[in-house]
């Protein structure tokens, strides 16, 4: 009995761990969904693993069946059957069946990455070497920087090259529309818990969505080598309430108050000016539509 409710208690412990969207010790499968797109990630990998298991076991069996039956032992004459209808229609139809079944969820989960048409806050994300940079364009346009905490300086519950000095915060259950855009070379933003991942390409605006449906924290990461700082970009995710994002919101837009455009300016230069966009700035949701 204390052994069922030690492992309770390490079970839940683990599971209070992947809710915070932050790998795990020997962790073996995708990351706790902590959005409606990860929950779709999930669902469509289940599909594809179990038809990648009917496949393996049935590969398995039929070569095990070929060796035992029609060994040279137990077919001492060989068959001289060069082919056989039936069976070039069904190796020809049956993978082309397998692959629309695959096709079809695959698809709709493409096009459900791809946007929203009902953001409640949209975020601009620029990826340079080595850090990222967010803009709030519906907030005034402040933007601030977002860097590792140096390991000297973590504190206790902190995770190493993960924790970040500046981390973006959203609230929870908002649907989050993401410009993403690079500054100097190609990046890549990725939370996987949140299964949210778009590169950040110099020259092109590309937009996503993700949503965090409860408060907690997420981490993510640069995953396209982009230099010799590529580990210096890690991503933190902060959902927190409404209320409490609105106060940071008033909160940020004072320390971040020199990022902000003047009234009526644009938000930032073209992706072309991209030295004047290095120092700090964003687009502005026109020039994104």
């Amino acid at each position: 009995m204390m052994a069922l409710t030690a492992l309770l208690v390490s079970g839940a412990a683990f599971a209070s761990e992947t809710t915070l969207g932050a790998p795990v010790p020997w962790g073996m499968g995708l990351q706790a969904a902590g959005g409606v797109i990860k929950e779709r990630i999930h669902d469509f990998n289940t599909l594809v693993f179990w038809i990648i298991v009917v496949i393996t076991i049935f590969v398995g069996v039929l070569l095990a069946w070929v060796v035992f039956r029609y060994n040279a032992k137990s077919n001492p004459v060989p068959s001289t059957t060069s082919h056989h209808t039936g069976l070039e229609i069904a190796w020809t139809l049956i993978p082309v069946l397998i692959l629309i079944v695959i096709a079809i969820p695959s698809f709709r989960l493409v096009y459900f990455e791809d946007r929203t048409h009902e953001a409640d806050l949209t975020i601009q994300v620029q990826g340079r070497q080595w850090y990222w940079n967010y803009a709030f364009p519906d907030n005034g346009g402040f933007n601030y920087d977002s860097r590792p905490v140096d390991t000297a300086d973590l504190r206790d519950g902190q995770l190493r090259n993960l924790t970040v000095d500046e981390p973006l915060v959203i609230p929870a259950g908002a649907n989050v529309r993401v410009i993403t855009q690079g500054v100097d070379v190609i990046h890549s933003f990725f939370v996987p818990s949140l299964g949210v991942q778009r590169y950040t390409i110099p020259g092109r605006t590309i937009e996503t969505w993700f949503r965090a449906d409860r408060p907690g924290t997420y981490y993510g990461q640069c995953n396209q080598i982009c230099g010799v700082n590529h580990w210096f970009m890690p991503i933190e995710v902060r959902a927190v309430p409404r209320e409490e994002f609105d106060r940071w919101v008033a909160s940020a837009r004072q320390r971040f108050a020199d990022t902000m455009p003047a009234q009526g300016s644009a938000v930032a230069a073209a992706p072309a000016a991209a030295p004047a966009a290095a120092e700090g700035g964003a687009l502005t949701i026109a020039e994104v539509r």
